[in-house]
């Protein structure tokens, strides 16, 4: 096998019609768009969620729902997961740019330290915000919760 000698497989390239080229190429007149009509014109668009006349499904179906503009999003991180990073990294102290670093946020988000699990050992801790069974928590084990305002 050469590169002169390399072809498509069998099939595989369909080449498009070539409408509209007069009557003699047999696919003149209306190029294949049938009579008349917008759908035989240039520049046709039909309106997203045009059923035909029929009343449309977003016309159909009430509206409903609320997002709040005002909404803070946490990114939560269980005790669990602080205490298997302190078993196995052996951190004490957990910070934005640590946890960044350890790949549980990026640097950006907001995050809440939530309960779920036990903690053996006293770390420090600062976030933008703790659950309450957190804080009780850490503050239970001889460490440190610090809220980040």
């Amino acid at each position: 096998m050469n590169l002169n000698n390399l072809k498509p497989a069998e099939g595989s390239i369909k080449h498009s019609k070539r409408v509209g080229r007069g009557a003699g190429s047999g696919k003149g007149g209306t190029a294949t768009r049938g009579n008349k009509g917008a759908k035989a014109r240039s520049g046709y668009h039909q309106k997203i969620g045009f059923e035909g006349g029929q009343m449309p499904i977003y016309r159909r179906l009430p509206k409903f729902g609320f997002k709040n503009r005002n909404r803070v999003e946490y990114v939560g991180i269980n005790l669990d997961t602080l205490s298997s990073l302190v078993e196995t990294k052996n951190i004490t102290v957990f910070n934005v740019e640590v946890l960044a670093q350890n790949g549980l946020v990026s640097s950006h988000d907001r995050i809440k330290i939530l309960g779920r699990g036990e903690l053996t050992k006293g770390i420090n801790v600062t976030a933008h915000a703790f659950s309450a069974s957190a804080k009780q928590a850490i503050e239970a084990a001889g460490g440190a919760a610090v809220v980040i305002e």
